[in-house]
């Protein structure tokens, strides 16, 4: 492993600036939708600038791995969340208090759900921090710290649980990005992953 990542500026600054972002981000639950999509927006551009967005799969491909995919983590998490649920850990009341707090409320919450947050986030993480990463270490490194980092972000959130869950999808998404170079396959994957999760499944 070279360890020439820690002399990559823009990655460490833009890793910075993505705490700094999630930090004022969850200063205050009012905000919390507008801060983000700001925040995902800035992930969006730094990827798009520093990084050629991967899509090796054609669209036919990328859409059904993407389903299945998305389909295959929430039925992951579900079980998970089953198990854990029969420990006493109290993980269905933080799990109700992160609903409560950042559900979607408005149509515009869903739109940029979907066209910004979720797409901000593949980018970022997989399409550039991961993607970075593997530049100077094998992939399986670079999978798991850009999850690492994926998941802190979210300490700011107060809820240890949405760290975990971070952590967990963005380990799954890694390995998907090993293995298929499609950023637009994880997009879509994740998309089905928070709908299922958000919308129409939620957990408890």
């Amino acid at each position: 492993m070279r360890i020439g990542f820690v002399k990559d500026w823009r990655l460490i600054a833009s890793i910075a600036a993505a705490h700094v972002l999630l930090f004022v981000t969850f200063l205050d639950q009012d905000i919390f939708w507008y801060i983000y999509t700001a925040a995902n927006l800035f992930f969006m551009s730094i990827s798009i600038i520093n990084e050629k967005i991967d899509d090796q799969q054609k669209t036919n491909s990328f859409m059904a791995y993407g389903l299945l995919s998305g389909a295959v983590l929430y039925a992951l998490f579900a079980a998970g969340f089953w198990v854990i649920s029969m420990t006493p850990l109290s993980v269905s009341a933080h799990v109700s208090a992160i609903y409560a707090q950042f559900t979607p409320q408005f149509v515009w919450h869903y739109i940029v759900l979907v066209l910004i947050f979720i797409p901000g986030e593949e980018l970022f993480w997989r399409g550039f921090v991961q993607k970075r990463l593997s530049h100077y270490m094998n992939e399986w490194a670079s999978a798991l710290i850009a999850s690492a980092l994926f998941g802190s972000v979210f300490l700011y959130s107060g809820q240890w649980i949405w760290m975990m869950a971070a952590f967990c999808a963005g380990l799954f998404w890694g390995g998907l990005y090993i293995w298929k170079k499609s950023i637009p396959m994880l997009i879509i994957s994740h998309l089905i992953f928070d709908l299922l999760l958000i919308v129409f499944l939620p957990f408890g």
